[in-house]
């Protein structure tokens, strides 16, 4: 492999996963591993920062070690070193982008500094099915969702984005009000396939623009939980979340359309740990969506962003730190 092809090592550490991957210049995957800490943080009901951080310190090296066992090769293959510098939790960060600069360091290494939003629009320039730009991007996770004009590899507009809560972070909230623990997103899709998506009316918020807002939604969610019995909540249950679930899904469709035609672009993207959602991509068919692997948090989009940014050389990166937000 050494000499043949330009390999990247990626890392990602953002939030609460343990991530490491190994992609070409070209962007075929030799290597894709993700260690969740879901289980983890389940008790707690959400990621405690602290606890992910000093997880992610016991985890960051054997996941290097199966991502080169899984390519099949060593550090010596590789030519330049990826990692992801915000936005997301700082402790968290730090673990990885310490990790990244040892690594480039030692073996005198470009590393190339990732955002970590463009590393999931990066999704979808991977093998086997790469999009190439211009296009229309949702990126909808559990900390962000945007509307994004995806005018080259280089360059996007931001078109419009949360007023408040992130669809993925309103996802999780509702399943915690259903009583879904945590992660709720995936729980509360799979309960919405048995019910009603008509049964209840909830509000979609319309603000100025081409923004959104949940933070209404989950009100509304929680006052028709309080509104029912014990025995009638479990009833109505599956009806709750089918509704609850329409109601984000039509804002976002909603405003996918209406930014797609403002801005003229044909084709549309969606990206995200949200894009992972069953009623959000059979919403969009015609949409482009990325592979379900590559939707939550991941390496191989940090690599894949690192493709078409500027390395910064040894040992000029040593200076570089982390941060939570744009």
């Amino acid at each position: 492999m050494p000499g043949t092809v330009t390999v990247i090592l990626g890392i990602e550490t953002s939030c609460d996963e343990t991530a490491a991957a190994l992609v070409t210049a070209e962007g075929v995957i030799l290597a894709d591993v993700v260690s969740s800490q879901a289980e983890l943080h389940a008790r707690f009901g959400g990621v405690v920062p602290e606890v992910a951080s000093r997880r992610h310190l016991e985890l960051i090296a054997p996941v290097i070690r199966e991502a080169l066992a899984e390519a099949g090769t060593t550090l010596d293959a590789v030519d330049r070193v990826a990692v992801t510098q915000g936005p997301g939790l700082i402790g968290a960060l730090l673990v990885g982008l310490a990790s990244a600069k040892a690594i480039a360091w030692s073996r005198r290494l470009p590393l190339i500094p990732v955002d970590h939003l463009d590393g999931h629009v990066a999704s979808l320039y991977l093998e086997p099915e790469p999009l190439e730009p211009p296009f229309l991007c949702l990126l909808a996770s559990g900390g962000h969702t945007m509307l994004l004009d995806v005018r080259s590899h280089r360059e996007q507009a931001l078109l419009g984005t949360t007023l408040d809560d992130a669809a993925g972070e309103a996802f999780d909230k509702g399943a915690r009000l259903l009583g879904l623990g945590y992660p709720g997103g995936g729980a509360l899709d799979r309960l919405a396939r048995g019910g009603d998506p008509e049964a209840y009316a909830f509000p979609v918020a319309r603000v100025p623009g081409l923004d959104f807002s949940f933070s209404g939604l989950k009100t509304a969610l929680l006052y028709a939980v309080r509104g029912l019995e014990h025995a009638e909540l479990e009833r109505r249950r599956a009806d709750l979340a089918a509704s609850y679930q329409r109601a984000i899904v039509r804002a976002l469709v909603g405003r996918v359309r209406e930014a797609a035609e403002r801005a003229g672009r044909e084709r549309i993207a969606i990206v995200g740990g949200v894009a992972a959602n069953s009623e959000l991509r059979t919403s969009l068919p015609d949409a482009v969506q990325a592979p379900l692997s590559l939707c939550t948090d991941n390496a191989a989009m940090i690599a894949s962003a690192a493709r078409f940014a500027e390395p910064v050389s040894y040992p000029g990166y040593l200076g570089l730190d982390a941060y939570a937000s744009r």
